[in-house]
């Protein structure tokens, strides 16, 4: 709420909170990128939520210096609702007999884990992350509708 009322009066997201929110962000996506998310690496993630270049999953987000005053206020409901249908599928809309998951829980959980289904788990990733940011308010850059897979992509995870 404090980030959505100084963009919304200063066109500016508070520094500090910018800083602790992309930490959490990026903490989180080491967390799943070790765990069930991605199950990318058997590397504990840090406890940290400064960037820490050796680890093998990273997240970037350059600090806008100016937001979109009008857009805070719908961006982080209205616009991002195809977003939120989607995410759903990703993250744990389907309800199976034994509990939720979602599309990302069921291909980790293949009893071979190709580079191909590996690289599609990133790109989902990538893109939760994406929608992740808009909807706190830390970006203007409404998240593409595209899967990012293998490689990196400038600017954003590795």
């Amino acid at each position: 709420m404090v980030a959505f009322f100084a963009i919304l009066f200063t066109g500016r997201y508070p520094r500090a909170l910018f800083d602790f929110n992309t930490g959490v962000l990026r903490w989180s996506w080491r967390v799943a990128y070790y765990a069930y998310g991605t199950l990318g690496t058997d590397r504990y993630p840090p406890f940290t939520l400064a960037d820490v270049p050796d680890y093998p999953a990273r997240w970037e987000l350059a600090y806008p210096e100016r937001l979109s005053r009008g857009l805070v206020l719908v961006k982080w409901w209205l616009l991002a609702i195809p977003h939120y249908f989607v995410l759903a599928l990703l993250l744990g809309g389907l309800h199976l007999p034994w509990g939720q998951c979602g599309l990302i829980g069921l291909l980790t959980f293949t009893g071979a884990y190709p580079r191909s289904i590996f690289d599609l788990v990133v790109g989902l990733n990538r893109w939760v992350l994406r929608v992740a940011a808009y909807a706190a308010l830390l970006t203007d850059v409404y998240p593409p509708f595209r899967l990012d897979q293998g490689g990196l992509e400038a600017g954003t995870m590795r």
